[in-house]
C-alpha cells in the first residue's frame, strides 16, 4: 500500500463547514446576497474561494477578490475556529505515524490558516510537510499545491510516485492527484456531491474513517 500520505483538510482532517459557510454568508451580504440557508453555501468547502464565488454567483475577478476580503474579515476572527477534527482523526495519524507512513498536508486553505489548524488540533506532531496555497490566489489550483508538497519531500520519480496518494474528499482531490501523477484515496464522510469521487476517477473510496484506516494500514 502507500508509504508517503498527503491529507486534505477541510472535509477530510475536519469539519469545517460552520466556519467557511457562515463566513461566506457574512461576505455575501456585502453585495446584497442574503442567503439564510447555509446548506447552499457547501459548494465553498473545499475549491478555491474566488473560482467558487465566480462560478456560482457571476461574480469578476475583482468581485470575487472583494468577496474573500469579507469572508477574511470574519475567518480570521471567528470562523477558523468553528472547525473541528473528525472523531479518531488525531488517533488514526497515530497509528499511521506508528507504522511508518511518512504523512503531509496539502490543502486549498491559505497555508498561514492550515498551519494554525493543525497545531491546533494536534495534527502538527505527525506531519512531515503542511503545504497550502497562498493568500493572494496564485496557487489557487489544488495542482500546485499537490506539486509543491511532493517537491517538499522530494519525490520525482515514477516509482516514488507510486508509493504515494492524497486523501481528499471532493473532485479537485481527484484531479490534483492524477495531475502529478499520483493516486487519489475518496472518502465519503466530508462534502463531496453524490458520486463526486467515483465519477472524477478517484482510485480508491471508502466511505468512513474506519474503512479509510483499514486501507492504509493495509500491509502496513
Amino acid at each position: 500500500m502507500y508509504q508517503n500520505l498527503l491529507f486534505d483538510l477541510d472535509g477530510t482532517l475536519t469539519n469545517s463547514s460552520e466556519g467557511i459557510t457562515k463566513c461566506m454568508q457574512y461576505a455575501l451580504k456585502a453585495f446584497g446576497i442574503d442567503e439564510p440557508d447555509l446548506d447552499k453555501l457547501f459548494v465553498f468547502i473545499g475549491p478555491p474561494l474566488r473560482q467558487t464565488a465566480m462560478k456560482n454567483y457571476g461574480f469578476t475577478f475583482e468581485q470575487a477578490e472583494m468577496c474573500v476580503q469579507k469572508y477574511r474579515e470574519r475567518y480570521e476572527k471567528v470562523g477558523i475556529w468553528e472547525n473541528y477534527p473528525y472523531p479518531g482523526m488525531v488517533e488514526l495519524l497515530q497509528k499511521l505515524h506508528a507504522a511508518g507512513k511518512n504523512l503531509g498536508m496539502a490543502t486549498a486553505k491559505p497555508e498561514v490558516y492550515a498551519l494554525l489548524i493543525a497545531e491546533r488540533y494536534g495534527f502538527t506532531p505527525y506531519f512531515s510537510a503542511m503545504t497550502g496555497c497562498s493568500l493572494d490566489g496564485k496557487t489557487d489550483n489544488k495542482k500546485f499545491v499537490v506539486a509543491e508538497a511532493l517537491a517538499k519531500w522530494h519525490i520525482t520519480t515514477e516509482e516514488e510516485k507510486a508509493k504515494t496518494a492524497l486523501i481528499g474528499d471532493r473532485e479537485q482531490d481527484v484531479l490534483a492527484a492524477h495531475a502529478n501523477g499520483i493516486a487519489c484515496i475518496g472518502v465519503g464522510y466530508g462534502f463531496e456531491n453524490p458520486n463526486e469521487l467515483l465519477n472524477a476517477g478517484a482510485d480508491h473510496y471508502v466511505k468512513t474513517l474506519a474503512d479509510l484506516e483499514q486501507l492504509l494500514l493495509k500491509e502496513a
